[in-house]
Formats: structure tokens, sequence, C-alpha cells
């Protein structure tokens, strides 16, 4: 693309990574008049990203309504996401009121459909051009802010110029490294495997989370009729998995409360995982980067957020920029806006994963709700609505709450002398 003349840029945005954040972005980017540049370092445009807990939270669900993928990932058999928890006091149930409204939901889905629809979805879009095959290799900078990337491409090295760079690049993001933002890292005590089945029944056809006090597992229905089945033990478990992982991994499932039939389902894929996943953050803004999605922000996989967070930075960051990125605002306050959002929605539940990534057992505030939600069917709603992202642990832990939780817990002694 022939440099603008009047600007000195290139592009308006250049994002690195197409992955869920960075497609997002350049859509709903475009949609507002910004002139994107959408970087790829892989070459397919059906790559997807293979670790993944393959669930969309039901706070992604304005996001993918916003970006027109809803009638797409119903057509394409994606499941919603109802699910049900396990617990030493019993199954947590959500269900929606009586004469409520259906609970919320988005959806389990395959990355190998989710990753190149969305992908498709933005190189279709007018003002974003997919540029796959493309490497950050570095940052260009100016006056202390960064103006634009250097990339390696098929046809060699290129500089490409803009007044917003973005990193969406995940975990190990090279934006954030080559702009030296610093990561601070939290210590993850479990280790987790997956793998894909077929013809794994699960109870009502839903979800299913175990909490074993420090053990979990979990089993997610998918498109296409495939179940994600994941084992994430504490670490002191790790001796025994590496020594034979598969017997390891067919024992755990087999050993939990109402457990799917795995012996008799087919199993499609390795079984894959990470040994270490330790959960870091990173300041999401300097003068002229933005990161969003995994860069950003790394949560605990167990609690299935990933997804979700990308699709969200994503809007806040095209909602906050979109003006200042065409040249018509202050980009610095624009990505200050950003960088509060994502600090208000994010920090609280980042610190909450954290502290239970230390693998311990449930803490009393956590015994207190989670024994009352296997118990009464509002706290299990509102279990839902915190499980889904969908209010902050302020809210989760309101004093109205967790008065309710203990009447009944009270209750439910007396009930059982």
């Amino acid at each position: 693309m022939t440099r603008h003349q009047s600007t000195g840029y290139d592009y308006d945005v250049v994002i690195s990574g197409a992955g869920l954040a960075g497609s997002a972005a350049a859509i709903l980017l475009a949609r507002r008049g910004v002139r994107v540049a959408l970087l790829e370092r892989r070459s397919d445009p059906a790559a997807y990203k293979v670790l993944c807990t393959h669930s969309l939270t039901a706070n992604a669900y304005p996001v993918l309504d916003e970006l027109g993928l809803v009638p797409d990932l119903e057509k394409a058999g994606a499941v919603r996401n109802a699910a049900r928890w396990y617990t030493r006091w019993g199954w947590i149930e959500p269900k929606a009121a009586p004469a409520g409204p259906e609970l919320p939901y988005a959806y389990n889905v395959r990355r190998s459909t989710l990753d190149p629809l969305i992908r498709s979805r933005a190189a279709e879009t007018p003002g974003v051009d997919l540029l796959l095959g493309h490497q950050v290799t570095g940052l260009i900078g100016e006056a202390g802010r960064t103006v634009g990337v250097r990339a390696s491409t098929p046809q060699g090295e290129r500089e490409i110029r803009a007044r917003l760079v973005v990193g969406a690049d995940g975990k190990d993001s090279d934006v954030a490294k080559a702009a030296e933002v610093p990561a601070r890292q939290y210590e993850n005590m479990r280790f987790g495997y997956l793998a894909h089945f077929r013809s794994l029944p699960l109870r009502d056809g839903i979800a299913h989370t175990w909490f074993l006090e420090p053990d979990m597992a979990y089993a997610f229905p998918n498109d296409g009729g495939v179940t994600v089945m994941a084992v994430v033990p504490d670490k002191k478990r790790l001796p025994a998995f590496r020594e034979d992982l598969e017997g390891s991994f067919l024992a755990f499932v087999r050993a939990l409360p109402e457990a799917p039939p795995i012996d008799s389902a087919e199993r499609i894929t390795k079984i894959i995982g990470t040994v270490n996943h330790p959960l870091h953050s990173r300041k999401p803004t300097a003068p002229g980067l933005a990161l969003i999605g995994d860069a950003a922000l790394t949560g605990d996989p167990l609690w299935g957020v990933g997804c979700g967070w990308a699709l969200q930075t994503a809007q806040w960051l095209a909602e906050a920029v979109a003006p200042a990125a065409t040249g018509r605002g202050d980009l610095d306050r624009s990505l200050a806006a950003y960088a509060r959002t994502h600090g208000r929605r994010l920090r609280g539940h980042q610190y909450l994963a954290a502290d239970f990534a230390r693998a311990r057992p449930f803490n009393p505030m956590e015994r207190l709700m989670f024994s009352a939600a296997a118990r009464d069917a509002s706290l299990a709603r509102h279990m839902h609505m915190f499980g889904s992202r969908l209010i902050g642990p302020m809210r989760f832990l309101n004093p109205l709450v967790l008065a309710k939780a203990s009447a009944v817990n009270l209750r439910h002694r007396r009930t059982c002398r």
C-alpha cells in the first residue's frame, strides 16, 4: 500500500496477530473508519490455536453479536455453554428462574472452527488488509513513541508505519518484548492436559467442571459432536503424568464423581497440555502502542476466560481509540481510557485467579459461596454470572449476597440436625 502522503503513515493501525483478539480489533476498528494492517506470522489462513479451553464465556456474547458472528457460530454447530459444577457439597446447577429470562450464554466451539471464521471475516472487512506470513521483528520508534513495525515477510523485510501498533500476539508477545513492556508473573501450581473425544456423553448434554480441591477437571461439548476433556491437577501429581501420560489421564477422569464414560469414547486427538503456565499481566499501553488479549493479560486456563477477554479487550480498544487512530483526537488520552477500562474490568478477576492458582483448597469465603450455591437456585445463578465474567468480584461478594449465603447454610445445618 502506498504511504498516505498527508500523514506519513501506511495505515492508521497495525495489529500483530490475527487470532481472536487481533481479528476482532481489526473488524471493529475498520468499521469505525480506521485503516488497518492485520499481520499474521502464519501463512495458512485456516491456522488456529490448538491448546485452548475452546470456550467463550457469556461476557463475550455482546462482542460476537457486534461482529455479526452469532448466526455463523450457530450454523457451525457451536454449543451454548450451560454448565454444572461439582463441589464437595454437591453439584451447582445454574438454571433460569421459573418466570425469568434464560441464563446468559456464549459458546463452546473448537478453535479450528472459530479462528478461520473470524479471520476470514476480518479479511472481508473494508479497510482491513490481512497480511499473512508477516512476523514482527521489531518496532519503529520516534520521539519516545512507537510509530510502526518491522516485519519479515515472504517477500523479505519491510517497514509498516502507523499511528498505533497493537500487540495481539499472545502471552509471549513479540510486540511487548520489543517495546520492553515488563510483565508481572504469578506462579501456577497446577498443570493441565486435554484431549478431544467423540461419543463422550455428558449429563444433560452440558459442560461439567469438577472442583476437587486442589485438583480440577472439565468437559466441554463442542461443535461437530466433539467433547474437550481436560484435567488440571496439582503439580504434586506431575511425576506420575510424566511417567505415564495416557494412563494417568484416563485414571484421573475415571475417578471423577459422575465420571463421563471415557473408556467407551473415541479419542480423536493426542493428549496435549502444558506443565508451566504462569499467569501474567502487562501494562496494556505505551506511547503509540496497545496490548490486547493474552499479550496484556493471561488468566488461569482452568477458568476458560482467555477467549472472552480477547474479544472484550479488542472491543474496549476499538471504542476508545478509533477516532484518535484516524487523527481526529488525542491518541494518548484515548489509550489512557482503554488502560483504565482494562484495569477496572479485569484486575479483580486476575487477582482472585492468581490466588486460586496456588493450588490450595477453598478458603472460607469460597467455602461459603460454593456450598450455598449448591443448595440455593438463586445463588447458583449468581455463581453463573460470576463464572461467565458478567459481574466482578465486588458484586459477586457483596454484603447482601454473603448474608444470603450464610442464611442458606444456616438453614441447611438446622435441617440436617
